[in-house]
């Protein structure tokens, strides 16, 4: 009679599924923190107590048919740690007397070889790593587990939940508190294709609207760059209604028209201007004298 893995294998094991399970095809990994989830291994603990109770009963039945030495081998065998088992099955060497039942003798090449079983640690491995394969082109197949594109997704709704969240709570940009950050240049860029492309066209080279990229501006109601680029997009044009005021509307916030100023800024003074040649709209308005300072 063989003696029985331990109760607490089934539990880390079965555990064990039950999470791989869950990660595989949960929407997501928040499932810890589920009752659903807690109540599942519960259950499932309570359903492997109760078969090992019912092992238990089963295996004095058997042990009572046992002669006495099969008692006293099962006996020992038992006392031995599961650990222990592992161990002796994996790297343990049989004896010289201990190979004799095993050996194969070819016979007409003269060449004997040992007929050793698969370690148990080696078999289990494979038939594990059989079964994962399997659960994971199924749960790669029929869902969105491991999908790169889903995970960008799922990212991605995280990533803007958490700035929604972060606009609620952080201070307010304003015109007073805007301020000029060359960090800001390439957020400002992606927001400016978003929000200003169709009129000032790309690289804000003027198109609709006029050339951001000169010296001459239509409205100018500050004096640094970037806060008139800030107080325009806050409060509009009062020459053109096409220039809608961005941030009262709601289209952006306060903290967007600081990156898309920056973003005007750099490409107004930091970089050579898009002529007519170059294919950039006309001047229009007037020189404008702006201060160094951005405050």
């Amino acid at each position: 009679m063989k003696t029985r893995t331990p109760i607490f294998i089934h539990i880390l094991v079965t555990v064990g599924l039950a999470v791989t399970a869950f990660e595989m095809f949960a929407q997501d990994s928040s499932y810890f923190s589920s009752p659903f989830f807690w109540g599942l291994i519960i259950i499932v603990v309570i359903l492997l107590l109760i078969m090992n109770s019912i092992g238990d009963l089963i295996e004095d039945q058997n042990f009572k048919k046992l002669s006495d030495e099969e008692k006293e081998n099962y006996l020992k065998e038992k006392n031995t740690s599961y650990f222990q088992k592992l161990w002796n099955s994996a790297f343990k060497k049989q004896s010289a007397t201990e190979e004799k039942d095993i050996i194969i003798d070819h016979g007409f090449d003269g060449i004997t070889e040992l007929d050793n079983s698969l370690p148990k640690w080696w078999i289990g491995l494979f038939y594990f790593g059989m079964a994962f394969c399997a659960i994971y082109l199924i749960a790669f197949a029929f869902t969105d587990y491991a999908h790169p594109e889903a995970e960008l997704n799922s990212e991605t709704k995280r990533m803007l939940a958490s700035i929604e969240e972060f606009e609620k709570t952080a201070p307010q940009i304003n015109l007073e508190s805007a301020k000029y950050n060359a960090d800001y240049i390439a957020e400002g860029q992606e927001l400016f294709k978003t929000n200003c492309v169709s009129c000032h066209a790309d690289n804000g080279k003027g198109g609709i609207g006029p050339n951001l990229t000169d010296k001459y501006w239509i409205n100018i109601q500050e004096k640094s760059l970037f806060k008139n680029v800030f107080w325009m997009l806050e409060n509009g044009s009062p020459n053109n209604p096409t220039m809608r005021p961005f941030i009262k509307d709601g289209t952006i916030s306060g903290r967007d028209a600081e990156k898309i100023a920056a973003y005007v800024y750099h490409i107004n003074q930091e970089k050579a201007p898009i002529t007519q040649k170059d294919g950039g709209a006309a001047p229009q308005g007037e020189v404008a004298n702006w201060t160094v300072s951005n405050d």
